[in-house]
This record gives structure tokens, C-alpha cells and sequence, in this order.
């Protein structure tokens, strides 16, 4: 029978007629928020995920749930009370058992799945209790680079500071001419499996705090730890073409690993300073060159600088202000050959004019009888009712 005096519903915090699908949704929550395996030594924690196991396990069934429901009704209503302290169902008792796969939203009941999914696997999750190799933890730098550096590739030298194993002790933890003896509550595993209801949890061992090695007398460097926090110098290299916000991955310059575990990776992210004259577009460098009316009219060839030496550029008789112009292999270099250098031509208006130049300026207007917006014109012409 069960424990009519619980409220059920109320310790997965939902309503009495909600479905199956949320009374599952409601549990797989608390189960993932209290599960000792994320609160070691918590009770108060342990108690909450023994009640909610306790009411999933009733309210799951349909029939469970029907026969509880009429308990409960009867209770409420001053009537006999059903069976002793933590009785179950029949053929559940207090141990009453449920499918863990429900849990695990279908998967394999693998306690271990769950808290893989939970918490992320490889270096940049949650690594299982193990007395085996451990990876080390992934480290993040910031660089700033040149907008020349970024576009050509540079080599620089990169101080971290970051927990670093032992020199004293080469990362054992135990003073220098003794090692470390087997946990023997674990048998050196690192964990413990501690029994609860019908369900068996794998917990970090208490005696060696999962590591599976108990050290009898410290390295008096690092306290036991195996680990200090160092100053290195790694040099590091910029692939030519990294463009601002990019990683740059270094394998094995992370932290190191535990019990012979591989080190983590240093990830760089570059920040690309600006140039005072190229942009950047992809793989390609942009450049705004200034021309002059008549050179625009009559056309001319100019010198435009790029990230190496000057090259010449000609400028076609009649060339709109605003039109690109490509220079081919003048960009930013890659593995598969380099961008192109687009030049942007823009005519300069002078802001003031001497006598001279007002003059002829007003002589060369008088020679241009066209006009040089007939669209516009006649557009306003369309628009008014009047001729052009």
C-alpha cells in the first residue's frame, strides 16, 4: 500500500490532475536538481530525491496512482488507514522499483549517461570520479594583434599563469622519496557504490576524495595537491589571414592531466586592431583612393600602396567617383593563393575655389549645353504637369 499520509503531488510540485507527460517532465527536473551525485554529502538533498523517487514511482502508474488517489480520499475523509510505515503497493514495498528509462528521456538506464548528458563529457565537462588518466582543463588567452600581424602571420610569445603540475613532487602529490598507497575503501577506484531503495549510486570516495590514493605524507610544495600555479612562456602561432574573433588552438598547452592523464588545450582568441588604410572584406583588402575632377574626365594612372610595395593603377577617361577597382593577388595571403587589393576611386570636390579656377570652372560649364540628369528631369517634369 502506499503512504497515504504523503502527499505525492505535492513533492513533485504538480497538480492532482496533471498528466503523465508532466508528472515525468516534473520529476526528471527534481531527480537532475537533487541527485546525491550532484550534492555529495548533501542530506537534505538526499531526502528530496528519495521523495520524489518515492512519488514517481506511484504516480507513474496509472493504476498505482488510481489506487492512491482512492486512499488518499478516504484518508482525507476520516477513513481506515491503509498498511504500516514506507509500505508500498503490493509487490512494490519501499524499495518499489520504476523504469529508468524515464528518466533518461528513453535511453539505457546508465546512471552515468544521465550525469554524462547533464554535465558534458571530455575536457570541458564533468569528469567522472576515476582513479585513471584524467585530461586536463582547456585554458583561454586573448591576444591583440596588428592589423599587418593578422593579414602576414606572426609568431609571438604568450604568459599564462595557471595551475601547473608539481615541480617538487612531478605531480604525485607525496613528498619527494615516498609515493602514495591505494585507497583501500575503494580499492583504489576512486568511488563507492552506495545502495538506496532498489537503485545502486556510484559516489565519490569520502577516505581518498576520488582520487583512489591516499598520501600519507604530503609534498610540502603543493600540499598534496600535485599541482602549483605557474608562470609559463609558450610561443604561439598566427596563421597568416586570422581574422579578428578567430581561435587559434594549441594542442597540449593546457592544463596537465591527472595520474598520466593528456594536458588540455590553450585556446588563443585574436583581437585585430584597424589600419589607417586598408579594410578588410573575406580574404580581400579594400582602399579608398581620392582622384580629382580631371583626373576622373581625362583619365590618368596612379600609384596606390599595398601591404608590400606601390603598384600602378589606371584610371580610365571617364570614370564615375565610387567605381572598384581589383588589383589581383594583392590581398590577404592564404593556403590557396592570395585576396585581391579593391580600390575605390573617389572624386574630391574642392572646398573652395581661387578667382582662377572659379573662372574656368564657369567657362567649361558653358561648353556643356546636355543635361547631365535627363531622368530626374523629366521625372519632375511628369510630376508638376509642365515641360521639361
Amino acid at each position: 500500500m502506499a503512504n497515504v499520509e504523503k502527499d505525492y503531488y505535492a513533492a513533485l510540485g504538480v497538480a492532482k490532475d496533471a498528466s503523465q507527460s508532466e508528472v515525468k517532465k516534473a520529476y526528471r527536473k527534481l531527480a537532475r536538481d537533487n541527485h546525491p551525485d550532484t550534492h555529495p554529502g548533501d542530506t537534505a538533498a538526499e531526502g528530496r530525491f528519495k521523495d520524489v523517487s518515492e512519488a514517481y514511482g506511484v504516480l507513474s502508474d496509472t493504476a498505482k496512482r488510481a489506487e492512491y488517489d482512492e486512499q488518499r480520499a478516504l484518508f482525507a475523509g476520516g477513513g481506515p488507514r491503509f498498511g504500516g510505515g514506507g509500505g508500498g503497493f503490493p509487490g512494490g514495498g519501499a524499495s518499489q522499483s520504476f523504469d529508468m528509462s524515464d528518466l533518461f528521456g528513453g535511453q539505457s538506464g546508465n546512471i552515468n549517461d544521465l550525469f554524462d548528458g547533464l554535465f558534458g563529457g571530455g575536457g570541458g565537462g564533468r569528469t567522472r570520479t576515476t582513479s585513471g588518466p584524467r585530461r586536463g582543463r582547456d585554458v583561454n588567452a586573448t591576444v591583440d594583434l596588428g592589423f599587418d600581424e593578422a593579414v602576414r602571420g606572426t609568431t609571438l610569445p604568450l604568459k599564462l599563469s595557471s595551475p601547473g603540475a608539481c615541480r617538487n613532487c612531478h605531480g604525485s602529490g607525496a613528498r619527494p622519496g615516498t609515493t602514495p598507497r591505494r585507497c583501500p575503501t575503494c580499492g583504489g577506484s576512486g568511488s563507492v557504490v552506495r545502495n538506496q531503495g532498489g537503485f545502486g549510486f556510484s559516489e565519490p570516495c569520502v577516505e581518498c576524495r576520488g582520487t583512489g590514493q591516499l598520501i600519507d605524507d604530503p609534498c610540502p610544495v603543493c600540499a598534496g595537491s600535485g599541482t602549483t600555479t605557474e608562470t609559463r612562456t609558450i610561443t604561439v602561432r598566427i596563421p597568416a589571414g586570422v581574422r579578428d574573433g578567430a581561435k587559434v588552438r594549441v594542442p597540449g598547452k593546457g592544463t596537465p592531466g591527472a595520474n598520466g592523464g593528456p594536458a588540455g588545450d590553450l585556446f588563443v582568441t585574436v583581437a585585430v586592431g584597424t589600419h589607417r588604410l586598408f579594410g578588410r572584406a573575406g580574404n580581400d583588402l579594400t582602399l579608398a583612393v581620392p582622384i580629382s575632377f580631371t583626373e576622373a574626365a581625362l583619365g590618368t594612372t596612379l600609384r596606390v600602396p599595398t601591404l608590400d610595395a606601390p603598384v600602378s593603377l589606371r584610371i580610365a577617361p571617364g570614370t564615375p567617383s565610387g567605381r572598384t577597382l581589383r588589383v589581383r593577388g594583392r590581398g590577404v595571403p592564404t593556403k590557396s593563393g592570395a585576396g585581391d587589393l579593391l580600390v575605390t576611386v573617389e572624386v574630391a570636390v574642392p572646398p573652395e575655389l581661387d578667382d582662377t579656377a572659379r573662372a574656368a570652372l564657369q567657362a567649361y560649364a558653358a561648353t556643356q549645353a546636355g543635361d547631365p540628369r535627363p531622368e530626374i528631369t523629366a521625372a519632375l517634369g511628369a510630376a508638376t504637369g509642365s515641360a521639361p
